[in-house]
C-alpha cells in the first residue's frame, strides 16, 4: 500500500514539475497558496519522501514486488 501512495504523489510530482517546466505555472502552489504556503510545504515535501521511498523499487527483485498487490 505505501508502494502505491508513494507512486501517486510521484506522479503528481512529476506532473507539477513538468508543467513549472513546460508553461512556468506551479500547479500544487496554485491550489495551495503559493509555494510558500504552510499546505504547499507539507505536499512538497510528502512528495521528496515519497520519491526517495521509490528509489527502493530499483532495488527489490520483480518477484516480491508482483506478489505483494
Amino acid at each position: 500500500m505505501l508502494d502505491k501512495i508513494s507512486l501517486i504523489l510521484v506522479i503528481i510530482g512529476a506532473i507539477n514539475w513538468g508543467s513549472i517546466g513546460i508553461f512556468q505555472f506551479d500547479i500544487v502552489g496554485w491550489l495551495f497558496g503559493g509555494q510558500g504556503a504552510a499546505v504547499s510545504r507539507v505536499i512538497f515535501t510528502l512528495v521528496a519522501l515519497a520519491g526517495l521511498w521509490c528509489i527502493s523499487l530499483l532495488f527489490r527483485d520483480r518477484d516480491t514486488v508482483e506478489s505483494r498487490d
